[in-house]
């Protein structure tokens, strides 16, 4: 049990030392990325989420508070996580092969105006890049959750979207971060958008 409690305490102390660091490199992108994702939701256009493993989780933390509500009551937003139906994403997988699983589905349901907002907490990986290529070519904007393992993400929406580059030196680390991130992300929403609202539009 001794054992036990010092791994606890020495991952409780991991990450409060974690994000004390990461709050003066993640305010800046943070708010960039509020101020995207506010201006895609007021010209009607729709969140796209995307990711691998345990980051297509936390991609389902993001949309089901943008639909559902965060921490207050208010309409829904539109939010979609790709790759959440099984049949269509397998049969993709079957056919056109796994690393046009997302890209194919931008193709179909993205918009211009609409956002394509990419989670990944490790190395890149080959069909969030393509999804990227997808989402550029129908002119949607671009938002990544990364870390400094993925560079080829970061690098390829270097000038062409905004990167929340969380830095830690475990992955779980990383997916903490971009929890917290999240939660901030619809917190600073919801307030850019509503306000205290009440439940009755104005």
């Amino acid at each position: 049990m001794d054992d036990d409690y010092q791994i606890i305490a020495d991952t409780f102390q991991d990450i409060i030392h974690t994000i004390a660091l990461a709050v003066d490199d993640l305010a800046a992108p943070i708010q960039d990325a509020v101020t995207l994702i506010t201006a895609t939701l007021l010209q009607e256009g729709k969140i796209i989420i995307c990711g691998n493993g345990v980051d297509a989780s936390v991609a389902q933390l993001l949309s089901s508070n943008l639909l559902g509500c965060f921490e207050q009551d208010r309409p829904a937003l539109p939010a979609l996580v790709l790759g959440c139906d099984s049949a269509g994403a397998g049969a993709i997988a079957s056919q056109q092969g796994f690393d046009d699983i997302f890209s194919r589905q931008v193709k179909a349901l993205g918009q211009p105006g609409d956002l394509l907002l990419c989670i990944s907490s490790g190395i890149g990986a080959s069909n969030i890049v393509h999804a990227v290529q997808a989402a550029l070519e129908r002119n949607m904007s671009m938002l990544a959750l990364s870390n400094p393992a993925d560079a080829e993400l970061t690098d390829l929406l270097r000038n062409t979207g905004v990167v929340i580059n969380c830095n830690a030196q475990r992955r779980p680390r990383v997916v903490e971060l971009h929890t917290m991130v999240i939660h901030l992300l619809c917190e600073l929403t919801d307030h850019s958008l509503f306000g205290n609202y009440n439940g009755n539009p104005s």
